[in-house]
């Protein structure tokens, strides 16, 4: 049994870890899922490149319909958390049996949900570009686009929810390794699909919801089959969901959903702010926001590593050795993502180069990368502290500040700033609110009250 499965165990155990101890295991949860995050930005950004290399029209018909195609996802990840959550605390815990049966009903219940919002997506693609002020020159493919990847959407959720649940259960290797090669065979799809097949941005959602077909049966392989805690024919249980696990899973997922609705809307409103502004600031406004995932990412995968320590701790007992964690991974996130946002203002304009050969995308994309740059750090508490939230149970007053910090301060500044700066006020705007955001999650952090949640 390897080092990380003998300090997970410590923690299931009651047994104490010492200061070294609880920073090696921070470490070795959260490395796998940080080179993941990088490795599906490095993808991300060719992926964007070759949609880039159509023009700024094709790039433009993505950026529209992404928020919409982020809300959709919102929903997939609350409904995922709600059960992985419950799997977290039942793991630490020593509950194994119980953890399985919380898998089984949510793997139904994640299937159906997805179906109908599948289903949904469908429906509105085709008006959805003109109700968010996209020009004739862009609807089309931005209709096509989101119609493909709505239709997509259960794989991408049975994806999330077997990769969450393993994450839950302390294997972090797995997961990340699966979404590499997913990243690989999405550039691969995409070459084949935009380039060969000549699809162009069709093509681009195509090799993207194929690749996470296939990432999606690995991951259902290896968490029913292959984990130890978690592989379901170690006994047998009812695929049924039961009020008990729904109403639980409720508790956590519905403020997720909550905000979820409140903050994807304001992204949505965002772009209907930035559609007026034209082609190339929309492109632009799409291009910097998957440059700058380049920085926030990684702290995407130490957040996922606090869920699970927390939640392990949490199920345990531990309650400060949950805190103890909790501020470990967040100093680790913060630090991280300092370092890449220094990077980030160093090479804006050639990272930018990297995802548009347009010099006025390139230029005005730049400037607005350097102004998030400043935002990084803050961003970051935010980001970690969110999943140690979660990791306790503690979504309702997290997705309430989420709320508030968007719309009060980005959303409303946005409209008068960006009337009077373009696209560069609508992203000082966003950094202010990202820092403000991460100063009040810290704050909550310190407090300690989201442990009394459990």
């Amino acid at each position: 049994m390897g080092g990380k499965d003998l300090l997970l165990r410590k923690i299931r155990g009651g047994d104490e870890l010492s200061g070294a101890e609880r920073l090696k295991l921070c470490l070795m949860l959260s490395y796998p899922a940080v080179i993941a995050q990088l490795s599906s930005v490095l993808m991300q950004y060719i992926d964007t490149s070759m949609v880039g290399h159509l023009g700024a029209s094709a790039g433009a018909s993505i950026g529209l319909v992404s928020t919409c195609m982020w809300l959709l996802g919102g929903f997939c990840m609350a409904c995922t958390s709600g059960f992985s959550v419950q799997v977290a605390h039942l793991v630490g815990a020593n509950d194994f049996a119980g953890a399985r049966q919380v898998l089984r009903q949510g793997l139904v219940s994640a299937l159906a949900f997805s179906l109908v919002l599948g289903l949904i997506g469908a429906a509105v693609s085709g008006p959805l570009p003109h109700w968010l002020g996209g020009g004739e020159d862009i609807s089309k493919d931005a209709s096509d686009y989101f119609l493909i990847c709505a239709l997509f959407i259960p794989f991408m959720q049975m994806d999330w929810m077997c990769a969450t649940m393993l994450q839950a259960s302390g294997e972090m290797r797995i997961p990340s390794l699966l979404n590499i090669g997913m990243c690989i065979l999405d550039v691969g799809f995409n070459y084949l699909f935009i380039y060969i097949l000549e699809m162009g941005v069709v093509g681009a959602a195509l090799g993207t919801g194929l690749a996470e077909l296939i990432t999606a049966g690995a991951m259902f392989y290896f968490v029913s089959v292959r984990s130890p805690e978690l592989n379901l024919l170690q006994d047998k249980g009812s695929f049924r969901p039961t009020g008990q696990v729904l109403g639980k899973a409720w508790g956590i997922s519905g403020p997720m959903a909550l905000q979820n609705i409140l903050m994807r809307g304001a992204y949505i409103a965002a772009t209907v702010i930035v559609a007026p502004l034209g082609t190339i600031a929309i492109a632009a406004n799409s291009f910097a926001i998957t440059a700058e995932s380049f920085c926030y990412m990684p702290g995407h995968g130490i957040s996922d590593a606090a869920t699970t320590l927390v939640g392990q701790s949490v199920g345990a007992g531990r309650k400060p050795l949950a805190k103890n964690f909790a501020w470990i991974c967040t100093a680790m996130g913060m630090t991280t993502m300092g370092l890449l946002a220094i990077v980030l203002y160093a090479f804006a304009p050639q990272i930018m180069a990297m995802l548009s050969p347009d010099e006025g995308v390139i230029s005005l994309g730049a400037r607005v990368l350097r102004i998030e740059a400043f935002a990084e750090v803050f961003y970051a508490a935010s980001i970690v502290a969110y999943g140690v939230f979660v990791g306790a149970g503690d979504t309702k007053v997290p997705s309430f500040l989420n709320f508030g910090s968007m719309w009060i301060m980005r959303i409303i500044p946005a409209i008068f700033l960006t009337r009077k700066l373009g696209l560069v006020g609508f992203w000082l705007a966003m950094a202010f609110e990202l820092s403000f955001r991460g100063i009040i999650f810290l704050v909550r952090l310190a407090r300690g009250r989201w442990l009394s949640q459990h």
